[in-house]
């Protein structure tokens, strides 16, 4: 644990105790809403920051007991009893304040917007797309979670080359955010006559769905277009210019949306999958990797770029990042999930603590 981040915690804690007191905060509903959740969020780290050095501070007397040649025997053995009650109980905080850290994700409570898009494989890359759309949507209705479609761009063989759409519900974040990547797909396409497995790819992104506050969108830097709603294989859904592109000028991020059938809907879709993408754009320029923002997610859509494989001839889905391998491909795909997501956030938060140990 390090203790300097901890003292930097505890100092904002201070700080945000007294901007809670001043009456300019007072007046500012904003303000006030602001300082008052990330107060809360800090109170329970403070609270076990300071009861750890509480605890080494009594060790610290024990052992002064300990280290005194004319101190009694007897009171030796209770300093000694004493000091590894402390330590066990300083192994509990330490663990507790781990687990607040992991637990602090500032997105873990957040809705996302998925982005499932075909990468290599044509028409079978599509297929697939659906397939993992599928999964998502099954997944989602175990969890009793609401999905709302924003993009769909269907194929004339009942795949999509492109789906965008909104999942909310409890823990959707903590459970999808490891979706991000290139999944690959191993199977005889319905196009081969000869029997032979292909090799394909899907790209997919999660993104955590920002709040107002956090993405401000100047209406001078958008442009908006609107265009004749499509359907599979070109044909117009309706008469009426319904279909919504925003371009945001100052990033060059374009969004669309046309399955409704007022301009107002799409508009609206539009605009919450373009707020979802400048949010993540926001959080590259923190980390000054702006030109890599969708290189980091999902890399380039390339077979040899992969988090996970599913294997049809096999019936297994194997996780790459921490070689994890299931025989139950079906299920999976009908969405029993649990197992590998849980599995995963294991692997992975294991993985992240022998990183920062080394």
């Amino acid at each position: 644990m390090d203790n300097e981040k901890l003292d930097k915690i505890e100092s904002r804690y201070k700080e945000l105790k007294n901007l809670l007191l001043q009456a300019e905060t007072l007046k500012n509903t904003h303000l006030l809403e602001k300082y008052s959740k990330e107060y809360k969020k800090l109170e329970k780290i403070v609270f076990l920051w300071r009861k750890d050095k509480e605890i080494a501070e009594e060790m610290k007397k024990m052992d002064e007991i300990l280290k005194d040649e004319e101190e009694e025997d007897e009171v030796k053995e209770l300093a000694k009893e004493e000091k590894n009650r402390l330590n066990e109980e300083l192994k509990k905080i330490k663990k507790e304040l781990e687990e607040s850290f992991a637990e602090e994700d500032k997105y873990s409570k957040r809705n996302v917007i998925m982005e499932i898009r075909a990468g290599t494989g044509g028409e079978e890359a599509s297929l697939f797309a659906a397939d993992l759309y599928k999964m998502y949507i099954r997944f989602g209705e175990k969890k009793k979670w609401r999905t709302e479609n924003i993009t769909l761009r269907p194929t004339e063989r009942g795949g999509f080359r492109e789906i965008i759409f909104a999942v909310e519900g409890k823990d959707v974040f903590k459970n999808l955010c490891h979706e991000s990547g290139v999944h690959r797909v191993q199977r005889v396409p319905i196009t081969e006559s000869s029997g032979r497995i292909h090799t394909s790819t899907v790209t997919v992104a999660v993104l955590p769905e920002p709040k107002e506050i956090e993405v401000e969108v100047n209406p001078e830097d958008l442009r908006i277009d609107t265009f004749h709603s499509q359907g599979a294989g070109g044909q117009h859904v309706n008469v009426t210019d319904s279909a919504i592109r925003i371009t945001h000028q100052p990033t060059g991020i374009v969004v669309q949306c046309q399955d409704e059938r007022s301009q107002h809907q799409n508009k609206a879709k539009a605009m919450r999958f373009l707020r979802a993408k400048l949010l993540q754009n926001k959080e590259f320029e923190q980390q000054k990797k702006i030109s890599e923002q969708r290189k980091t997610q999902i890399g380039k859509g390339e077979r040899a770029e992969r988090i996970r494989t599913y294997n049809f001839p096999q019936g297994r889905v194997t996780d790459h990042r921490i070689h994890l391998t299931l025989h139950n491909l079906e299920n999976i795909l009908n969405g029993d999930m649990d197992n590998l997501v849980q599995s995963l956030q294991r692997g992975l938060k294991e993985k992240k603590t022998v990183s920062v140990k080394k």
